[in-house]
């Protein structure tokens, strides 16, 4: 069966047309009724057009709005790009800092070294100061000076060990005070770093965040752009199929218009050879009333009998040679009575209905070799193409008692019919295949009561209807 992945759109697309004249059991449908169809095709055609220009719309406005998410990510990576930097620089700053911390460490040292040598000169002082007495020491220096110049000099001297014990005690408080400053700074400084390298990395994970809904809007973008050129090339397609259609109407009114010249034109034989027939049998009829009665009026005389011969005429059938071509492994199928023949020789592998999970359309017939494909009814080739489902695929289009059909030949390994060419019942249109989605050689060979649409909702099951 064939999977159709893309979009379905119940676009019906009309396919009567009119058959060949010289087939009695087949009824074309009125010009009157074909003539609505390709008026109902022309409006379908145009339907199809136009959602067309609506996907070619929405196509523009994808595009430009994968522009504008384009623009958008670009500034964010110049954005990321400048923040990777101020990243670098302030990583930078932090490990000079750390340095910087590192040697004052070395300075903390010595610091405290030398703060651990005034302490310990100043427990010294304390202790002997202890040991003396407080300042015992201080007066014992000054009563013992001998002369009043010398106690002058003895104050200075007091004097002046009492200021550099201060100093030592003023060092030391601005070497702690240096100390608890410098610490302060530098940790304050590294922290600083810290929160704003912490602030410009959660910065860069956030626009990295934002390109990366950028870029997944991006790729949404572009799977709706290609969703939509699948749809506009879908529709396009259906539009080559309605065109196709509504030509092979317009055909099937001219060989309705044609059937119907030609039969007005044998009725008008028809009556003149009955009317010339009807004045030679009169004629006859008084020649022989004209020779009775001249016998009659002439007993004696002996009249030869006038014999009537009737001439026999022969014919002599001719045969043509044809080129030679290889014996097929099968040989097409003998075309029955009625309006449907069967299409190739084979066995029925699929049914129709429903098949994984899915509805199969129609019947598939498997065989092996060169298998001919015939047209099961007379009718006009709609289209013959190569799809990318069907493969090599020809519909053809009937009329048969009043009512329109659509028969469909898949998978074909080659087409011999063309669009627009009439075809008889039992003429080889092409050979069996495995074209298109197809998993092996056989014929997919579908009937549509009315004409064929893209859900295949007017199709029927042929067995019983087509001989198979």
């Amino acid at each position: 069966m064939l999977k159709k992945k893309n979009l379905i759109l119940n676009i019906s697309l009309v396919a009567g047309l009119g058959l060949l004249s010289s087939v009695p059991p087949v009824q074309a449908a009125s010009l009157n009724d074909m003539e609505i169809q390709k008026q109902q095709i022309q409006q379908k055609r145009s339907t199809i057009n136009s959602g067309i220009n609506d996907s070619y719309t929405k196509i523009k406005d994808l595009q430009g709005k994968q522009q504008t998410v384009a623009e958008k990510i670009k500034n964010l990576s110049d954005l990321i790009t400048k923040t990777t930097s101020q990243i670098n620089d302030k990583t930078k700053e932090i490990d000079e800092t750390k340095a910087e911390i590192e040697k004052l460490k070395q300075e903390i040292i010595v610091i405290q070294d030398r703060m651990a040598k005034r302490e310990a000169l100043l427990k010294e002082r304390a202790r002997a100061m202890q040991e003396s007495g407080g300042n015992a020491d201080y007066l014992e220096v000054l009563l013992g000076s001998k002369s009043f110049g010398d106690f002058i000099e003895r104050v200075g001297a007091v004097a002046t060990i009492m200021d550099a014990d201060q100093e030592i005690l003023r060092q030391q408080e601005a070497d702690k005070k240096q100390l608890e400053e410098n610490q302060k700074s530098v940790e304050t400084k590294l922290a600083n770093l810290q929160t704003m390298l912490t602030d410009l990395q959660n910065m860069k994970n956030k626009q990295n965040q934002q390109v990366a809904e950028l870029g997944e809007l991006m790729k949404q973008l572009k799977q709706k752009e290609d969703d939509e050129h699948e749809h506009a090339m879908n529709l396009k397609e259906q539009e080559d199929l309605l065109a196709a259609q509504q030509q092979s109407v317009q055909q099937a009114i001219n060989l309705e218009k044609t059937r119907q010249a030609e039969l007005a034109a044998a009725r008008q034989r028809a009556a003149e050879e009955a009317r010339q027939r009807a004045a030679a049998e009169a004629k006859e009829r008084a020649a022989a009333a004209a020779a009775a009665k001249a016998k009659a009026a002439q007993p004696h005389k002996s009249q030869p009998a006038q014999l009537h011969k009737s001439q026999a005429a022969a014919s002599t059938e001719t045969h043509s040679s044809s080129s030679y071509t290889p014996e097929p492994r099968q040989s097409a199928p003998a075309v029955s009575s009625g309006s449907f023949t069967r299409p190739a020789a084979g066995y029925i592998s699929s049914g129709f209905g429903a098949r994984w999970g899915e509805n199969h359309p129609g019947v598939d017939i498997a065989g092996s070799g060169y298998v001919p494909i015939v047209a099961a009814a007379d009718g006009v080739v709609s289209r013959s193409y190569l799809s990318s489902t069907y493969g090599n695929v020809v519909f053809i289009s009937h009329s048969i008692n009043g009512q329109v059909y659509t028969t469909v030949y898949a998978h074909m390994s080659q087409r011999l019919a063309t669009t627009g060419q009439v075809v008889a019942k039992g003429q080889q249109i092409g050979v069996m295949g495995s074209t298109g989605e197809s998993t092996g050689q056989h014929l997919h060979f579908e009937l549509h009561r009315g004409e064929w649409n893209y859900a295949k909702s007017n199709a029927i099951n042929p067995v019983g209807i087509v001989p198979l």
